[in-house]
């Protein structure tokens, strides 16, 4: 079990990145942290992986304490792995090569079962022997998170894993990695924007504002209750309506155009968004979004349902 225990840190005195943190992560569990950039998240997983000096606070990994580089001539925790957005990867060896460097030497067969195995797991299999500065950044995102894979680590922090992979690719390396991190019991933290990392995958979900923990619950209650747009507007757009002098947060899926309704609204605009309609409409005053299966006429006068609130 992961044990963060009201942990703070600074870059200085003056700028406090991570304020009063406290969490547990169990064996195998899935983490997700996300939040506006500049919130912290980056900086959570360093804290946790041991390469900055904590302020305040301790963290435990089982009854292990992780320690910073006052304590570490090379700084990170043995059993923890981290993938960074910039990679540290060899560029003049080989996709394979990568991978192995941090298997034994002594097991040929052992090293090259298990790299063929993470080849898979990553899709580059046809890029075994493909030296890595001839990669795109997305390949060599893939190749840094099988390298970091190679040993089993108890832990695995990544952060923006799939930032720089294409969407095509990504839906699928998402899948097979997930699965492939619970079939062998590994614990992860994912740090992202991204609300599929989180709603898809993940077994809690933290949310940071203003360098402080400011939610962390199941993804799904997160979605279904959000605290505020700030929280919301992490999922989806968001709107944040005044309606019969109430105030909600709706998602376009909570809108509808219906026949006939006391609740009309002028067209302002229509997005094409493949599978739907993204409609922008003025709502007494109010600038709204909401889904719809057609496009809609800039200008129409159209009656609406708010089928539920957030």
């Amino acid at each position: 079990m992961l044990q963060v225990n009201n942990i703070t840190f600074g870059y200085s005195k003056k700028k406090i990145v991570l304020n009063s943190f406290n969490f547990t992560l169990n064996e195998g569990e899935h983490l997700c942290v996300m939040g506006e950039s500049g919130c912290g998240k980056s900086t959570l997983l360093k804290a946790i992986y041991g390469l900055v000096n904590l302020k305040n606070g301790t963290i435990f990994w089982k009854e292990n304490k992780v320690l910073g580089p006052k304590f570490h001539l090379v700084p990170g925790m043995d059993f923890f792995k981290y993938v960074a957005q910039d990679f540290d990867l060899m560029p003049y060896t080989s996709v394979s090569e990568n991978i192995k460097k941090f298997l034994s030497r002594f097991y040929p067969e052992e090293s090259e079962k298990r790299t063929q195995e993470l080849l898979d797991v990553i899709e580059m299999k046809p890029f075994a022997n493909t030296k890595v500065k001839n990669l795109s950044g997305g390949q060599k995102q893939r190749v840094a998170i099988a390298r970091a894979l190679a040993n089993e680590p108890e832990l695995l922090l990544l952060d923006e894993p799939f930032s720089q992979i294409d969407n095509f690719k990504k839906n699928a390396l998402r899948r097979n990695l997930f699965t492939y991190l619970k079939e062998k019991n590994i614990a992860c933290i994912v740090a992202t924007h991204d609300k599929n990392d989180a709603l898809s995958f993940a077994d809690q979900l933290i949310v940071i504002r203003n360098n402080k923990i400011l939610v962390k619950d199941a993804p799904k209650e997160i979605y279904k209750n959000p605290k505020e747009k700030y929280v919301a507007a992490l999922f989806d757009d968001v709107n944040e309506i005044t309606i019969h002098g109430k105030n909600v947060l709706l998602y376009p899926h909570h809108i509808k155009v219906v026949e006939k309704s006391n609740l009309p609204a002028i067209v302002l605009n229509t997005y094409f968004k493949g599978s739907y309609w993204l409609i922008e409409a003025e709502f007494e005053n109010q600038n709204i979004f909401f889904n719809n299966p057609v496009a809609l006429q800039k200008g129409e006068t159209i009656a609406l349902s708010f089928i539920e609130s957030v």
